[in-house]
């Protein structure tokens, strides 16, 4: 397996997913970010304590597997509603828990190990979770991203960072992750297309807290083979894309319907990215404004 061969690729799905900066330099940053978390391996420490709801004894082979994913939970912000966001990754660990060379690793990162354990029986998260009660996990891996994005990453059975970012709700960047797990591409690959819009960025303009404002664009599809849409991903949950088509041919062009729910006062600068067989995989668009 070619190591770092989706360099160019996962990057630009993180930047998406990052996407709320207007700034070059922000983007910079970002990329500084990844290429340090990148250079360094991950080390787990010696006193993680697992816990399993309603399991005497916690799943500490995931720790031993070729191929981990790494959602590292911090102190900082709401703890309550990191964890509740969980449910979907169960979902993502249950579709594939028959993969034995790959496991989930989780780490909380908390000194209120009761109030953890009362939050996961709640939403009744009946995976393997680590606590961190000493921060040994961050002391060990201080090269770890603040970012929350970027706290969550595969690695290789050396600690090594082959993608970061979450597959949870990225088609594409869940397809990297399992060509990097199974070592297989997509044999079944459309041909390239050329998918153009009439401008990459758009001005919303003012929106009052609350409201939602929509914004449709028109794609055309300028190349020679059809164009098979495999799906959007948004910078921020405030931020959807929707369409009625899945496909387009050559010459045909079709709309996407993109709605924004303003959040607290300010600019804005979100970006929605259309996934599917064209050249890097992925066409950006980007949306700013100002909240009121």
């Amino acid at each position: 397996m070619e190591f770092c061969k989706t360099n160019i690729v996962y990057f630009l799905i993180i930047l998406v997913c990052f996407g709320c900066t207007k700034t070059k330099k922000a983007n910079k940053i970002l990329e500084k970010q990844i290429a340090t978390l990148k250079d360094d391996c991950i080390i787990f420490p010696n006193d993680m304590i697992p816990f399993c709801l309603g399991n005497e004894y916690p799943d500490t082979t995931l720790l031993d597997r070729s191929f981990k994913m790494i959602v590292y939970i911090d102190k900082e912000g709401c703890t309550n509603c990191k964890l509740r966001s969980l449910i979907p990754l169960y979902m993502f660990m249950t579709e594939y828990r028959n993969l034995e060379n790959f496991g989930v690793i989780i780490i909380l990162n908390t000194n209120n190990i009761d109030s953890a354990k009362q939050i996961i029986k709640e939403i009744n998260f009946s995976a393997t979770v680590f606590f961190d009660l000493n921060n040994s996990f961050k002391l060990l891996n201080p090269h770890i991203p603040q970012e929350e994005r970027l706290q969550t990453f595969l690695i290789n059975e050396n600690g090594h960072v082959l993608l970061v970012g979450s597959p949870i709700r990225n088609s594409s960047l869940r397809d990297l992750y399992l060509e990097q797990i199974t070592g297989l591409q997509n044999q079944e690959a459309s041909p390239k297309t050329i998918l153009e819009m009439d401008k990459v960025e758009y001005d919303l303009g003012t929106v009052k807290e609350g409201n939602t404002k929509k914004q449709i664009i028109t794609v055309r599809n300028t190349g020679i083979s059809v164009f098979k849409l495999k799906g959007f991903t948004t910078s921020c949950d405030c931020t959807e894309a929707t369409c009625d088509w899945e496909e387009l041919q050559p010459g045909e062009s079709g709309t996407v319907t993109v709605s924004y729910e303003a959040e607290q006062p300010g600019d804005f600068y979100r970006t929605v990215e259309i996934y599917g067989n064209i050249p890097n995989n992925s066409l950006m668009m980007s949306f700013i404004g100002t909240v009121q």
